[in-house]
């Protein structure tokens, strides 16, 4: 890509205005090293702004704070969305963080010798800056990922991904199939039924671990972040007896209790648990109705796992993301087959190069995020 303007942009770029970037940012401007944040969106924090309504924290606030500022007390104990963007919109003016809006970085590569610094950032708009480090802090959902199903591309019903959800205003009196009985999936199924869809079928192909939100006055979060220190043998015993004294069985009702451990999954798929927002007492009564995985569209029908043909007026797939992240990085090896960075959490994947934010974690991503933000900024101050 040929620049057609070259700047410098200070010693950091930081890439994503989201929690994770002005975290980093902040903790910087702390330690008196510059920093420019590059955003694709309009404003900071664009994905949470973009997000369905219904969206909250499943992390309560008083541990879901940047560092060096308290999510306010008048934004409740969990958070929705639209505080949550007020609140970064805060963290930015409190540290007064040079954001560049409406900036997509394109491509991340070494600079030339001689130059006095290691990376240059290329834009989309052919804007080159160079910087002595670069932290990617864009996120693990960059692009929404629809599975490969045969036939989806002919289906003649309405198919979209959860990102373009918002209400569910737009279904009421639809019958409405949700794909994917994770945290996104089983809240959408809820808010369907409560917007008065005609009919909510959630399609599960791997039960998930299901747990309460709070039990008593004790968070899931509090649990997570007490577990992250245990080795997986014993989160999987501790996480299967505490689902098993707290959460109903669903199984009568098509959803059967996961086969294999939370700790496990976690680590092998990066799967965290499904928190209990009203998704047992909407199956409990017939308001969401669990079915099998999807395996196939075809004409007007989608076809399940156990051989069933269902003919919903729309399907929601809350299938998941993936970052995205190959344009930027991918030619630099730093990255792993399924996308995600090899070494991420603000250490250096190479000299002057890291990823914040793409750590998943049962204590809570933005809680992760600020562990992350200190590290990184250490690292920077004693690399200068």
């Amino acid at each position: 890509m040929q620049g057609r303007t070259r700047a410098s942009a200070g010693p950091v770029v930081v890439v994503g205005a989201g929690p994770a970037g002005l975290a980093a940012a902040a903790q910087l401007r702390r330690r008196g090293v510059d920093a420019l944040v590059l955003e694709a969106g309009t404003a900071v924090g664009s994905s949470w702004r973009s997000a369905y309504d219904r969206l909250a924290l499943h992390t309560v606030r008083s541990l879901s704070g940047l560092p060096g500022l308290r999510i306010p007390r008048e934004a409740g104990r969990w958070v929705a969305s639209g505080e949550l963007v007020r609140y970064l919109e805060r963290y930015t003016t409190r540290f007064a963080l040079h954001v560049r809006a409406d900036t997509r970085a394109a491509r991340i590569d070494a600079a030339p010798s001689g130059t006095g610094t290691r990376w240059t950032v290329t834009t989309e708009d052919a804007e080159v800056l160079r910087a002595r480090t670069v932290a990617v802090a864009t996120g693990r959902n960059g692009v929404p990922f629809l599975p490969p199903w045969p036939g989806a591309d002919d289906y003649r019903g309405s198919l979209l991904h959860a990102a373009q959800y918002r209400n569910g205003e737009p279904f009421r009196g639809l019958d409405v199939l949700v794909v994917g009985p994770g945290n996104t999936g089983t809240d959408i199924a809820v808010d369907l039924a409560e917007h008065g869809a005609a009919r909510v079928r959630l399609a599960v192909r791997t039960p998930p671990h299901l747990v309460r939100r709070q039990t008593g006055p004790l968070p899931a979060q509090i649990v997570g972040l007490a577990a992250g220190r245990l080795p997986d043998p014993v989160v999987d015993l501790l996480g299967a007896v505490q689902i098993r004294l707290t959460v109903p069985d669903l199984g009568t009702y098509g959803l059967p209790r996961a086969r294999d451990g939370l700790g496990t999954r976690l680590r092998l798929d990066g799967a965290i648990p499904t928190q209990d927002v009203g998704i047992v007492a909407a199956i409990r009564s017939g308001a969401v109705e669990p079915v099998p995985g999807v395996t196939a569209f075809e004409d007007d029908e989608v076809r399940l796992a156990d051989g069933r043909r269902i003919s919903p007026s729309v399907v929601i797939a809350a299938t998941g993301y993936r970052p995205g992240l190959e344009p930027l990085v991918g030619h630099l090896g730093v990255l792993t087959p399924t996308g995600l960075p090899r070494i991420r959490g603000g250490r250096a994947a190479a000299p002057g190069l890291a990823f914040l934010g793409y750590t998943v974690s049962l204590g809570g991503v933005l809680h992760e995020i600020g562990t992350e933000a200190r590290r990184f900024a250490a690292e920077v101050a004693a690399d200068r």
